[in-house]
C-alpha cells in the first residue's frame, strides 16, 4: 500500500497565515539548535523546514539572497551566516522553535550563547565531507550544554557523497555512538531516496512539487528487504541495552519479530535523550529530499522543555528566563531574545535582571528571524522576543523580583546540603554544588580571547558619539567583539575573533549606522609572560593636597598559570599579612591585576603568571587608590625589569587539495613556520593536510591558497592556543607591532 503525504503551503505575503491558534502545552513544545560546520548547509535546511511546515510561501536560496534567517545585508551578499536567528514554526501538531547558527570560526560566541536557548540539537554534516573543523567545535559546545543531537547527513544527493564515512566519522572523530534510522538509495539517474530502517520502507519526493509530495512504500525486492531487517535487529540489539522492557520483549519471544515501531520509537527517544545514541537521518536539503522525516525525528526524539533544566526548579512557579540574544531593530530598539524557563513572561511585566536592574517588559513577539508578531504572553518552555529592556545584557539571567531570586538561591541551598547528606563522596558533592551555582546564578559569559586588534575612528569629531553608540549596542549583540580605550594612544580600540570578524563589524557600521568609519592596520593579539620568577621592593612617598600618601609593597612573580594572586603564608610574613584587611587586600590584587593586562613588549595581556604579595607597609591616611596604583607599578616594574616573552596565537588549518598540488603547498607552508601534522587521503584525488601555524603567518591566506592550487583547495582555520616564539620572530613581531615593518 503506497501512502502519498503533501505538505501545501499557504500564500498570504511573505510568510503563510498558519499561525497556531491554540496554547500548545509544554510538552508540544520543541526548541531545537541547528549545528554545523560552514557551508554544511545549516540554513538551507532551516529554508525547508519552514517552506513545509507552511510558515513561508516560498524557498529561500542561500545563493539567491532571499533567505529568512539571513536577513542582514553582510548575510547575503557573503552567502554565510554571521548571527543567530531565532524562526517559531508547526509541524505534526508540534511547535518548533529553531535556532539557525553561525558556522564560520569567528562566530562561534553565536553559537554559544544560542545553546542556552534549547533542549536538543541537529548536528549537520556535509555527505561529501564527514565531520570537520568547525563539527567538532560545535560537537564541543553542544556537550558542555549536555544537550541530545540528532545528525542530519546532509547533500547525499553528490556522486561523491559517503554515508557510511560520516557514521564512522561520527564513532571515531566525536566519539559519538551513531544509530542510523535511514539509508539512502540512488537510482541510475543519479535522484536519493531513503529507506526507513524501523519501518521497512522507501520514501522518495516529488521533484515537481518542489519537495511538497513525498510517498512511503514497503520494500519489496526480498535482498534489499533482508539486509534492512538485518540494519533493524542490529538497531533493536543496541537499544536493548538501555531499555529493559525492550530487552525482555526480546527475550521472551526469542527474536525481534515481535517488537513494534511504536517500542522503537520510545527506546530510542529515551537513548536520544540520555546521551546514549545519535539517531542518524539523511538527505538533500537542496534538491528537497528527507526534509519533513528530519522535522518528524525533531518531534519523535528530541526532548520538550519539562525534561530538561531541571536545575532551576528551585524558583517553583516564579517567572525566570535566560537572556540569549540581543539585536537592535530601527523602529522598535533593542529587542531581547529570552527563554522562559519557568513561569510566564506576560506584556509589561515588571521584571529583575541578576545584576539588580529593574526592568519594565514592553512588547512581546514571536520569533521569526527580521519579521515580528505581536503576542501577549509566553509560558515555560517557550522563547520569546522582547522590546523595553534597556539594560539587560546577553547571559543575563532574568527573574520576577529579588524575593524571588533570593528564595530561589535558599531552594538551592537546601537542596545542596541534602545532596551533602546523602552517599555522595564529598568531591563529588562540591563539583555538583559548583555546577549548580555556576549554571544558575553566573552572569559573565566565557568570551574566547580576541586574535586580532585594531584602532577604529570616526570620519570626523562629530561622528564619535555616534560611533560609540554604534559600537556599545554592536557589543551588546556580540559579546565576543571587545571595545577598550587606550590611554596612551587615545584610541579606541576593537579586538575580534578574526579578519572576517572585524571586516564585517566595519561593514555593519557603514550599512545600519550610515557611519564610515576607518579600521587601522590588523594586529595580532600576542600575549606575554615572564620568563623567571622575579621578586623587588617597591616604595612610595608622596604629599597629596596637604596628605601624606606611603607605601612599601614586596611582590614576586611566579611562572604558574593555577592561581593568579596569593600570599606569602611563611612565618616571617604570615603576621603582616594577617593583620590586613580583606577589602585592602581586594584593593591591592585589583591594582596588580590591572597590572598585567598590559605587557611591557608590545602591550600583549601578562599570562601563566603568578603574583604573590610577600609584605606591604600603608601609612597612615593613604588612599585606595594611591595604593592601588602602588600595587600596579610594582608590577610593572618587575616586568619591565625582568623581560617578558611573547606568546603568539596558533591556529588549526585544515586543507583539502588535489593529491598533485601537495607539494606546492607544503613547501608555501615550510616558509609560514607551520607544523604539518598529517596529510590522509581524501576521497580519491584529494589530501586532507592537517597544520598547525602562526596567526601571523596566516593573513589572507585563504587568497594566497586559491591562487597556489589554480583554485582546487579549500581550508578551514580555527584557534589552538598560544606558544612562546624564537628571539628572531620575536624581534620581528616587536618591530611590527610598533609600526617599522
Amino acid at each position: 500500500m503506497t501512502i502519498v503525504r503533501a505538505i501545501l503551503p499557504k500564500l498570504h505575503r511573505k510568510f503563510a497565515i498558519n499561525s497556531y491558534k491554540r496554547c500548545y502545552s509544554s510538552k508540544d513544545i520543541r526548541n531545537i539548535g541547528i549545528l554545523a560546520h560552514i557551508d554544511a548547509g545549516k540554513t538551507t535546511t532551516t529554508e525547508r523546514m519552514l517552506f513545509y511546515s507552511g510558515k513561508t510561501r516560498a524557498l529561500g536560496e542561500v545563493h539567491r539572497g532571499n533567505t529568512v534567517t539571513d536577513y542582514l545585508t553582510q548575510e547575503r551578499e557573503r552567502g554565510i551566516t554571521i548571527c543567530s536567528s531565532a524562526v517559531t514554526f508547526t509541524w505534526n501538531n508540534r511547535k518548533i522553535n529553531l535556532l539557525d547558527t553561525p558556522g564560520h570560526i569567528d562566530f562561534t560566541m553565536e553559537v554559544e550563547q544560542s545553546l542556552y536557548a534549547v533542549d536538543g540539537v541537529v548536528v549537520v554534516l556535509d555527505g561529501t565531507a564527514g565531520v570537520e573543523a568547525q563539527t567538532v567545535t560545535v560537537w564541543s559546545q553542544a556537550d558542555k550544554h549536555r544537550l541530545p543531537k540528532i545528525s542530519f547527513i546532509n547533500k547525499m544527493d553528490r556522486p561523491d557523497a559517503d554515508f557510511d564515512k560520516c557514521v564512522h566519522d561520527l564513532e571515531t572523530k566525536l566519539d559519538a555512538k551513531p544509530i542510523c534510522i535511514q539509508y539512502p538509495l540512488k537510482d541510475s539517474k543519479g535522484n536519493l531516496s531513503i529507506y526507513d530502517i524501523i519501518r521497512l520502507e522507501q520514501i522518495s519526493w516529488d521533484s515537481q512539487s518542489l519537495g511538497r509530495t513525498y510517498q512511503s512504500k514497503p520494500v519489496t525486492d526480498s535482498n534489499i528487504l533482508l539486509e534492512l531487517q538485518d540494519k533493524r535487529n542490529n538497531l533493536i540489539d543496541k537499544l536493548c541495552s538501555i531499555d529493559d522492557s525492550l530487552a525482555d520483549l526480546v527475550i521472551t519471544n526469542d527474536g525481534f519479530d515481535k517488537v513494534t515501531n511504536e517500542l522503537i520509537y520510545a527506546a530510542l527517544r529515551k537513548a536520544t535523550c540520555q546521551h546514549k545514541y545519535v539517531p542518524v537521518a539523511l538527505g538533500s536539503a537542496y534538491k528537497n529530499v528527507g526534509v519533513q522525516t528530519l522535522m518528524d525525528a525533531v518531534v519523535n526524539y528530541l526532548p520538550h522543555p519539562q525534561e530538561r533544566n531541571e536545575v532551576y526548579d528551585c524558583f517553583e512557579n516564579d517567572f525566570v528566563g535566560k537572556v540569549f540574544k540581543i539585536v537592535h531593530d530601527k523602529q522598535r530598539g533593542p529587542l531581547t531574545l529570552v527563554r522562559v524557563l519557568r513561569g510566564d513572561l506576560k506584556k509589561s511585566m515588571r521584571i529583575t535582571s541578576t545584576r539588580g536592574q529593574a526592568e519594565v517588559i514592553g512588547k512581546i513577539y514571536e520569533p521569526l528571524a527580521d519579521e515580528y508578531k505581536e503576542i501577549q504572553a509566553v509560558q515555560a518552555g517557550d522563547v520569546a522576543i522582547c522590546s523595553g529592556l534597556k539594560h539587560t545584557v546577553t547571559g543575563d539571567l532574568l527573574v520576577t523580583n529579588t524575593t524571588s531570586l533570593k528564595n530561589a538561591q535558599k531552594r538551592l541551598q537546601k537542596s545542596l546540603n541534602r545532596k551533602k547528606d546523602s552517599s555522595l563522596p564529598e568531591n563529588d558533592d562540591d563539583d555538583v554544588e559548583m555546577d549548580l551555582i555556576n549554571e544558575i546564578f553566573s552572569l559573565e559569559p566565557q568570551i574566547p580571547d580576541a586574535v586580532y586588534f585594531c584602532s577604529i575612528e570616526p570620519p570626523s569629531v562629530s561622528y564619535q558619539n555616534a560611533m560609540e553608540l554604534a559600537l556599545k549596542q554592536l557589543q551588546r549583540e556580540d559579546p565576543s567583539l571587545r571595545v577598550t580605550f587606550d590611554p596612551i594612544t587615545g584610541q579606541t580600540v576593537l579586538g575580534g575573533m578574526g579578519e572576517l570578524h572585524m571586516d564585517i563589524i566595519k561593514s555593519r557600521i557603514l550599512t545600519e549606522y550610515k557611519i564610515e568609519v576607518d579600521l587601522g592596520p590588523l594586529q595580532i593579539a600576542y600575549k606575554e609572560t615572564i620568563e623567571n620568577n622575579a621578586k623587588t621592593t617597591f616604595a612610595v612617598e608622596k604629599e597629596i593636597a596637604g596628605s601624606k600618601q606611603s607605601v612599601a609593597i614586596t611582590l614576586e612573580l611566579i611562572r604558574d598559570g593555577k592561581d593568579i594572586f596569593s600570599l606569602d603564608k611563611s612565618a616571617e610574613n604570615f603576621n603582616n599579612l594577617q593583620a590586613i584587611r580583606p577589602r585592602t587586600l581586594q584593593i591591592i590584587r585589583k591594582g596588580c591585576l590591572s597590572a598585567l593586562e598590559r605587557g611591557p613588549k608590545v602591550g600583549g595581556q601578562v599570562v601563566e603568571t603568578q603574583i604573590k604579595l610577600h609584605n606591604v607597609n600603608i601609612g597612615r591616611g593613604t588612599a585606595d587608590s594611591f595604593l592601588m596604583a602602588a600595587a600596579g607599578q610594582c608590577v610593572q616594574k618587575i616586568l619591565t625589569d625582568n623581560g617578558t616573552r611573547l606568546l603568539e596565537p596558533i591556529m588549526a588549518l585544515q586543507i583539502v587539495i588535489p593529491s598533485e598540488r601537495v607539494s606546492s603547498i607544503l613547501a608555501d607552508l615550510g616558509r609560514r613556520r607551520a607544523t604539518v601534522n598529517d596529510v590522509l587521503p581524501k576521497g580519491e584525488r584529494n589530501k586532507l593536510v592537517l597544520v598547525n601555524a602562526p596567526l601571523a603567518e596566516l593573513s589572507n591566506y585563504s587568497s594566497i591558497l586559491r591562487t597556489i592550487s589554480s583554485g582546487t583547495a579549500s581550508m578551514t582555520m580555527q584557534p589552538c592556543g598560544f606558544t612562546v616564539m624564537n628571539t628572531n620572530d620575536e624581534e620581528f613581531a616587536i618591530r611590527r607591532a610598533h609600526g617599522f615593518e
